[in-house]
């Protein structure tokens, strides 16, 4: 994946051909990405990529996020007939908020590279994976805010150390999970800042595995 400062680059290069007249600025990209030019500085400054909104951009304008994110030439993508699609639910916020996301009728697929698709468990395991966002600072530095992260629903074996997404009666969430000896789960922030918590399996409701995010396979 290519980095922050080459993605905006490219990004310039899409707002001047499309139109627009004289220097493209940051503040340009800040607004065609609908975000406060605060918020893009902080973000360009960080290293971090704003993944939903460049998916809106590239839906809008018509340009391949392969292309944008990896450098990959489009015209390399038409020998294969084949296209893949998994479920986004982009108004979901994962780490905050209530309720199971199944219930959402906010959804929409998107299309993912077939090189990423053995790294999602294949083919067929697609049906099972659904894409989600996250929100907040306490996976740092694993996931970051912003990340769209890929679920798989079917992996809810926690006797195995694994970031899972879960529901307790506090809202959506996601943690690593490690299961201690007397059976209870500790629930644990990869960013030190947040604190160890401790709760039993009747408290959580599990709905998968955490198999990767863009830029990242686990």
């Amino acid at each position: 994946m290519l980095f922050v400062n080459e993605i905006i680059e490219k990004l310039k290069d899409v707002i001047s051909a499309d139109g627009k007249s004289g220097k493209v600025f940051d503040k340009d990209v800040a607004t065609q990405l609908e975000l406060s030019q605060a918020n893009f500085a902080t973000m360009k400054n960080r290293g971090k990529i704003p993944f939903q909104n460049i998916l809106d951009f590239c839906a809008k304008k018509k340009i391949s996020i392969n292309w944008l994110l990896y450098n990959q030439n489009p015209n390399s993508l038409l020998d294969s007939t084949d296209k893949y699609w998994i479920k986004y639910y982009p108004d979901i916020r994962v780490s905050a908020g209530g309720g199971a996301y199944e219930d959402s009728d906010s959804s929409h697929e998107i299309e993912v590279p077939e090189y990423f698709i053995t790294m999602l468990g294949g083919k067929e395991n697609l049906k099972n994976i659904d894409a989600i966002n996250v929100i907040g600072d306490s996976m740092e530095p694993t996931l970051n805010s912003g990340n769209i992260i890929f679920l798989d629903k079917t992996k809810k074996d926690i006797k195995r150390e694994g970031i899972f997404a879960f529901t307790t009666v506090h809202g959506l969430f996601v943690k690593r999970i490690q299961q201690r000896v007397d059976g209870n789960l500790d629930i644990i922030s990869d960013n030190k800042d947040y604190p160890k918590q401790t709760l039993s399996n009747k408290e959580i409701n599990l709905l998968g595995k955490v198999v990767g995010s863009f830029g990242m396979v686990y």
